[in-house]
């Protein structure tokens, strides 16, 4: 007779194999003392297998992560599991009740990694977060969206060198892949000198509930739980082989309105026009046109602009590597229209 596996323990908690349970890590405590905890969610499977941690809500106003993890609960069995779910919907608690990016002490959380236990507030929660999450991965999906006001396509942001992690990319099956090097402060980056790959998956709009960017979220999470062998099954079609070289922002020139002439994901050309900035008070009209071919990933949703704001960010690619991504983006773009 097979020897049952050992229960995976955090928090205190032991969580015996093949079973599903809820680990509460406190965090600190409100005002009015009210206590506030860190909720995550243990699946620990019958068979060995790797540790994945799968995070939302580092930035408390970023939705479509918790939406994605809530989704993904129903989609995980215990007893058919090979290793250890951890999943945490809600990282940033603070923030998801302010309905804020940041903590109450005004600082980003993911720029405090590894943090401190004897720092402020945010440096405090990323130390528990590395404490007992970070310590306890073999590989890490970050589940992000775009800040209030811009709306991201769908993509994964990784170091494409790390051969781990950007077979975790073509695995997930995001319409793009981005190269990405993270900041030494960032959950992220902290994960990669820890020795630990991590891909984080950046789409839609802070704030705001994005259907593409939840099922395709959805369905990349458990492409990546096949591909690591934690689940049975044949992985969805999604992305090629194909990262993007480099990307950038382009910036307003002016103050004023902002008169948009291409959509999220369309593929532009050097010297396309992609908007008009226009004064309130006036007829004339200043061109916003694109320094290089490209698509745009990411773009501004309020028509107003101060000089030297981010409008749209265009993601690159080599030789004629951009025609077999924008095929595919065609075809997303038509199945979540």
């Amino acid at each position: 007779m097979a020897k049952k596996r050992d229960p995976f323990e955090i928090g205190g908690i032991q969580i015996a194999a093949g079973s599903q349970n809820t680990v509460r890590l406190p965090v600190a405590r409100l005002y009015n003392d009210t206590p506030v905890d860190l909720q995550v969610e243990v699946f620990h499977g019958n068979k060995p297998g790797p540790v994945l941690l799968i995070c939302a809500a580092i930035h408390g106003d970023e939705l479509n992560g918790i939406e994605i993890c809530r989704r993904l609960q129903g989609r995980i069995n215990p007893k058919a599991l090979h290793g250890t779910v951890l999943m945490v919907p809600v990282v940033n608690v603070f923030g998801f009740i302010q309905k804020s990016r940041y903590l109450p002490d005004r600082r980003d959380l993911n720029r405090c990694f590894p943090g401190s236990d004897k720092g402020a507030l945010t440096s405090r929660l990323a130390h528990l977060v590395t404490r007992e999450l970070i310590s306890r991965a073999t590989h890490i999906l970050d589940l992000h969206t775009g800040a209030i006001h811009r709306d991201n396509l769908p993509q994964i942001r990784c170091d494409t060198e790390n051969e781990t992690m950007m077979a975790m990319a073509r695995a997930f099956g995001a319409p793009l892949i981005m190269h990405n090097e993270a900041k030494s402060s960032s959950l992220r980056g902290y994960a990669a000198k820890a020795g630990v790959p991590c891909i984080l998956y950046e789409a839609g709009e802070a704030l705001r509930f994005s259907d593409a960017a939840i099922r395709t979220g959805l369905k990349g999470a458990v492409n990546l739980l096949r591909h690591l062998g934690m689940q049975k099954g044949r992985l969805t079609r999604g992305t090629s082989d194909v990262a993007s070289i480099r990307s950038y922002w382009i910036r307003s020139e002016a103050d004023g309105l902002v008169l948009q002439k291409v959509k999220l994901g369309q593929r532009v050309n050097k010297g396309n026009i992609l908007a008009y900035l226009a004064s309130p008070h006036s007829q004339d009209t200043l061109p916003i046109r694109a320094p290089s071919d490209g698509i745009v990933i990411g773009i501004t949703n309020i028509p107003v602009t101060n000089e030297g704001e981010g409008l749209y960010h265009i993601a690159q690619y080599a030789g004629d590597e951009i025609e077999t991504v924008n095929e595919q983006l065609d075809e997303f773009l038509m199945e979540y229209a």
